[in-house]
């Protein structure tokens, strides 16, 4: 096992294809669980209708599956992929992080892992191989949303509880099985699929005008992350070097879209345990971040602004100024009204104990940003694999130790406070190399991969391009921290009263578009 190798890049550093290691499916078992014995997360593994070697081979017969795991203690990720027919021994015995995944592969490539726990879709589409159905469908037979196999538990007085995909608010749809006892949970099993847009397969053949815009609404409120990730990728496909300048400004970006969201998420969080003058002091606040990144591009959210070259608007000295002075107004009535919640033991009494994950759980589902940094466990892409104005600017990690409610609160106010210092010490000090993106770039690199990755305000955002003959995207893989992160969800609400679901929901606030795509 040891003498396993997997090919270690940068983060945004191009790998031509014939040097990704293709193994056999018993190397790559070893390969992937020695890695993650070391410390590894599993950040992405997605399947490849074709053979890779120094180029792509389409072949509907073989399917090649790609393991992208990352060493934050080394500072890079690590890549395999190995060739499979109609099936391979299932990662998830051994990786509990590869549930999902090797549940999304089997959907969508009719590739079965043999052993896998629990196998059924999660967006429930048809298959992209035609007649490799591994759930044997009649034909013809429609394919909806929640319409599946559930968990259930037998017993006295034991009883379900079905919520959803259609809620009482103006929300995306989402369908919530409790099995309870009372108001006791047992079990809570997620059923997404609802959101499903096809985006990934709409990239194939980019990058072109319309990718760009199809990355800015893959999860609407992540528009900074999700092009950010996308233009290092291309950049680095094309061996483009953007400006210092340009970095600063996407970094602010990124900053301004985190410290919107986790606003507004404290906001929530006090509404959804009665607590008024933070709920309706949030709100407002959360409005007048996305609005200072109006003021730099003229989108409250962000869409527009980053490009590959990057960036199309500038931040000269009077906007500079205005963003400034905004900031130190609207970060004291946060610093205010988050303080509220911490003095308050009402407060305090409902977020403590509520929700709880433990590290090594955490740890187990691979659990990404805020929900694993209030486990105790120290992740953070910006620190582990530090890009653009991040490479020389690291903010510290914020981590907390209950993995609670409280905790994912707080280290939402400890990273506002974080991201305040960021965005002020950045935006006084711009380089002086000019902003404007460059494009269009040099052509991509033909028959290579990228692996982009990014500290989205959810957490951990990783986008996968492979590029054929004529350097265009033969496949895009994009992992949004929700995907990580719904089954963390799901076992924090085992054995809490069903009516803390609201607040142990919030508290993780997850994407539904970004988890379905």
């Amino acid at each position: 096992m040891s003498d396993i190798k997997l090919a270690r890049i940068k983060n945004a550093e191009p790998l031509s294809l014939d040097s990704l290691p293709i193994l056999n499916t018993r190397e790559f078992q070893d390969a992937v669980i020695a890695s993650v014995a070391k410390g590894a997360r599993l950040a992405a593994l997605f399947g490849l209708p074709a053979r890779i070697g120094k180029a792509v081979s389409a072949s509907m017969d073989i399917v090649t599956i790609i393991a992208v795991l990352i060493r934050g203690d080394k500072g890079v990720t690590e890549v395999a992929g190995t060739e499979v027919k109609d099936s391979y021994p299932a990662l998830t015995g051994h990786i509990v992080q590869a549930h999902l995944f090797e549940r999304e592969i089997a959907e969508q490539w009719g590739v079965r892992p043999e052993g896998h726990p629990w196998l059924k879709p999660i967006r429930f589409h048809k298959g992209c191989r035609p007649g490799k159905d591994v759930w044997a469908r009649p034909e013809n037979e429609e394919i909806s949303p929640g319409v599946t196999d559930f968990f259930r538990v037998e017993g006295e007085e034991v009883h379900e509880v079905a919520v959803g995909p259609v809620h009482a608010g103006i929300i995306e749809p989402g369908h919530f099985r409790f099995q309870c006892h009372g108001e006791r949970v047992f079990h809570l099993e997620i059923s997404l699929g609802y959101q499903h847009r096809g985006v990934e397969n709409a990239l194939i053949n980019g990058p072109d005008k319309r990718s760009i815009h199809y990355i800015e609404t893959l999860a609407g409120d992540t528009t900074a992350g999700h092009a950010l990730a996308y233009c290092q990728a291309v950049e680095a496909l094309c061996g483009h070097k953007i400006s210092a300048r340009a970095e600063e400004i996407r970094a602010i970006a990124l900053e301004l879209e985190r410290c919107a969201n986790h606003t507004g998420d404290l906001g929530a969080l006090a509404g959804d345990v009665g607590f008024l003058p933070t709920a309706s002091y949030c709100g407002a606040l959360r409005g007048d971040f996305l609005n200072m990144t109006a003021l730099i591009c003229g989108n409250r959210f962000g869409r527009n602004l980053i490009r590959p070259g990057g960036v199309i608007f500038d931040l000269d000295g009077i906007k500079t100024d205005e963003l400034m002075a905004r900031l130190e107004k609207t970060f004291a009535g946060v610093k205010g009204a988050a303080g509220l919640l911490w003095e308050t033991q009402s407060v305090i009494a409902r977020f403590e104990d509520t929700g709880r994950l433990s590290k090594k759980m955490c740890r187990q589902l691979g659990l990404v940003g805020v929900a694993a940094r209030a486990c105790g466990v120290p992740l953070d892409i910006r620190s582990e694999l530090p890009a653009g104005a991040y490479t020389k600017n690291r903010p510290a990690v914020c981590t907390f130790k209950t993995g609670d409610v409280y905790a994912r609160a707080y280290i939402r106010w400890l990273e506002i406070e974080r991201s305040f210092h960021f965005i002020k010490d950045r935006a006084e000090n711009l380089a002086e190399d000019g902003a404007k993106a460059g494009m269009p770039v040099n052509p991509a690199r033909n028959n290579s991969l990228v692996v982009s990755c990014v500290e989205g305000w959810r957490g951990e955002i990783c986008h996968v391009a492979i590029t054929g003959d004529d350097g265009r995207f033969v496949r895009y893989k994009v992992v949004d921290p929700s995907f990580h992160n719904w089954m963390g969800l799901q076992m924090a609400l085992r054995n809490q009263q069903i009516s803390d679901f609201p607040l142990c929901n919030k508290s993780f606030n997850l994407s539904y578009c970004g988890h379905d795509l």
